[in-house]
């Protein structure tokens, strides 16, 4: 940490600018936000009692699928309040420095926890379709609990370095963030201290928890694809395929998100475009990861129309 200059007057909060240079689309842009939000909350919520109260969806697949939705949950709960406050009085846009790193670590801990439970996911289908013989064995309650526990505590882990070289910055004015909740990028702009070292760890600890969850995804699907196309039956190959799109899906749009946001070029960098993917990773995936696990999911479809069909029994 450089020392600090007698003149500089440290900043005790910030400004989220978020999306206020938007003036005519500002209503409908705080609606399009709120509903995607209740939207959020709704959809997990369900599945997450359609899961824990039908009995045969008690497999490891739906079981890291919870983890998934509560994620979701907490993760838009953690910047869309504030982001539709900020749509309010200027003083819904103002953080204070302590929240500021709070709101980063929390999101960097979710995210990281994210990719972690898509592994996590990624090798249960390998065993199911590779090894179902040894499935029980490999993938029991013991394995998946400690799969989950793991995956939280290394996303809660993982944010620990860069947060901590976060708070060795000083940041002494402009306290304006152009974006609408505290990440790491539009953060450290504002730093008036060196963060060459500080970027390093960020690109470091973001590129080792990518890889290293991309990896298992990746081989988990390598070996999965090879040993469907080794099944003669088309009908069998269709099979097998079927339990891994929902799955395959939400990786493909969560990860193509994160790297494109976190191992990329300083020249391809803009704000307003770290806004957009920002908006689609943090708002946008949330919303669709219970749509495409339902809707691609006959056991999940029927489930629900089981749990509808018990509620109105009982509300009659």
């Amino acid at each position: 940490m450089q020392p600090q200059h007698e003149n500089w007057t440290l900043v005790e909060e910030f400004v989220l600018l978020g999306f206020t240079g938007i003036n005519e689309g500002r209503l409908p842009l705080f609606a399009f936000f709120l509903v995607m939000y209740l939207l959020t909350l709704t959809e997990n919520a369900i599945l997450v009692l359609v899961v824990a109260t039908e009995r045969r969806l008690h497999t490891p697949m739906y079981f890291f699928l919870i983890h998934l939705s509560c994620l979701d949950m907490w993760y838009t709960s953690l910047t869309v309040p504030k982001m539709l406050a900020s749509f309010g009085s200027p003083g819904g846009r103002i953080i204070s420095y302590s929240a500021c790193l709070a709101q980063l670590y929390l999101f960097t801990f979710l995210g990281s926890t994210e990719c972690f439970l898509l592994a996590a996911m990624a090798y249960d289908r390998y065993v199911a379709i590779c090894v179902p013989l040894r499935y029980q064995e490999m993938v029991g309650r013991d394995a998946c609990m400690l799969l989950a526990a793991g995956s939280w505590l290394v996303g809660f882990l993982t944010p620990a370095l860069p947060i901590y070289f976060m708070s060795q910055l000083t940041f002494c004015g402009p306290n304006v963030i152009d974006h609408f909740f505290c990440d790491a990028s539009p953060l450290i702009v504002l730093s008036c201290t060196d963060v060459s070292l500080k970027e390093m760890v960020d690109f470091l600890v973001s590129l080792m928890v990518l890889l290293v969850s991309s990896v298992v995804i990746v081989v988990s699907y390598v070996r999965i694809i090879s040993t469907v196309l080794k099944i003669h039956s088309v009908g069998g190959r269709r099979r097998a395929f079927s339990t891994c799109t929902a799955h395959l899906t939400v990786v493909s749009i969560f990860y193509g998100t994160l790297f494109f946001m976190y191992v990329r070029t300083k020249v391809a960098s803009s704000i307003n475009l770290n806004k957009v993917v920002s908006v689609f990773y943090a708002i946008v995936t949330p919303v669709l990861n219970p749509l495409i696990y339902s809707l691609r999911n006959a056991e999940v479809k029927g489930a629900l129309y089981r749990v509808i069909s018990k509620t109105k029994q009982l509300a009659t």
